[in-house]
C-alpha cells in the first residue's frame, strides 16, 4: 500500500505540489491523472524516492520514503516515463543488473529472470542489446526490471505511451494480472479509455492539488458528467476557473 500524506514540494518560487493526500491500496489499480504541469510527475518522483517532499510524508508498506528510503525502494517497482535501459546491455543483462542491485543473485535471480522473460514474452529479443529495441520491447524489459525483486507496489508512469494496439492490450492484461495477484498499482496516463478500462480508483490533480478522488463512478457523480473524459475536463476546468 502506498500512502501519500499531505505532501508539498516547491522549486524556487514554483509550488509544484500542494497538500496532496491519497492512498493506493493493495489489489487495486489507482490512476493519477492531470494536465501537463499539474504535479503528477513530481508526486510520482517523491513516491519513487527520487525527490524528497518539503512537507508531508509518503509511506510504502509503512516505510517512510524520507526517513528510510532504502527500505521503501525495496518495496517498490518503478517504471519511469523514459525506460532508461542501458543500450549496450541485452534485455536479460538489464534485468539481471537491477536484480543484483536489489540483492538477488545466483539461482534465485536466474529463475526469476526466466519467469519474467516468459511472463512478458521477451524470449525473442532476450539476448539482443537494448539499442534498437522498439518502444514495446523497451517497455517490456523496463517492466521486467521493475518486477525482478517481486515488489508488492508498482509505480508506472505512462506505461503504454508510444505502444501499438497489440502491445498496449498485452500490457493492460499484465497490469490487471498484477492487480488480481494483490499488487498495489499506481499509474499515470493521458488516455481516458485506458483509465476507464483499468482503474479501480482515480486521483485527479491540477495546479498541484487534488481536485477529485474516487472510483470512476464516484468521479462521474462528483462532476455531474456521464463520460469520464468530460468529468476529467470539468474537474480540471473548475479548478482553473477558481484560481
Amino acid at each position: 500500500m502506498i500512502e501519500v500524506d499531505n505532501i508539498s514540494k516547491h522549486f524556487g518560487r514554483v509550488q509544484a505540489v500542494r497538500d496532496v493526500d491519497f492512498s493506493a491500496p493493495d489489489g487495486r489499480i489507482t490512476g493519477l491523472l492531470g494536465p501537463n504541469g499539474a504535479g503528477k510527475s513530481t508526486t510520482l518522483r517523491i513516491i519513487s524516492t527520487v525527490l524528497k517532499p518539503d512537507a508531508g510524508a509518503v509511506r510504502v508498506d509503512g516505510s517512510d520514503v524520507r526517513i528510510n528510503g532504502e527500505a521503501a525502494r525495496l518495496k517498490l517497482g518503478v517504471l519511469p516515463h523514459a525506460s532508461g535501459l542501458y543500450p549496450r546491455l541485452t534485455a536479460v543483462e538489464n534485468i539481471r543488473y537491477y536484480g543484483e542491485l536489489n540483492g538477488l543473485s545466483g539461482t534465485a535471480l536466474r529463475q526469476r529472470i526466466a519467469e519474467l522473460v516468459a511472463l512478458l514474452e521477451i524470449q525473442e529479443f532476450a539476448d539482443r542489446p537494448a539499442k534498437g529495441f522498439s518502444q514495446g520491447q523497451r517497455i517490456k524489459v523496463a517492466l521486467a526490471r521493475a518486477l525482478v525483486h517481486r515488489p508488492k507496489n508498482l509505480v508506472l508512469d505512462e506505461p503504454t505511451n508510444g505502444l501499438d494496439v497489440m502491445a498496449t492490450r498485452a500490457l493492460r492484461a499484465i497490469i490487471k494480472r498484477l492487480r488480481d495477484a494483490g499488487h498495489c498499482v499506481l499509474f499515470s496516463s493521458h488516455v481516458m479509455q485506458e483509465v476507464a478500462q483499468l482503474c479501480d480508483d482515480i486521483v485527479i490533480i491540477a495546479r498541484g492539488r487534488i481536485v477529485a478522488h474516487g472510483t470512476p463512478d464516484e468521479i462521474r457523480r462528483q462532476t455531474g458528467e456521464t463520460d469520464l473524459e468530460e468529468a476529467f475536463v470539468k474537474a480540471v476546468g473548475e479548478t482553473g476557473a477558481a484560481a
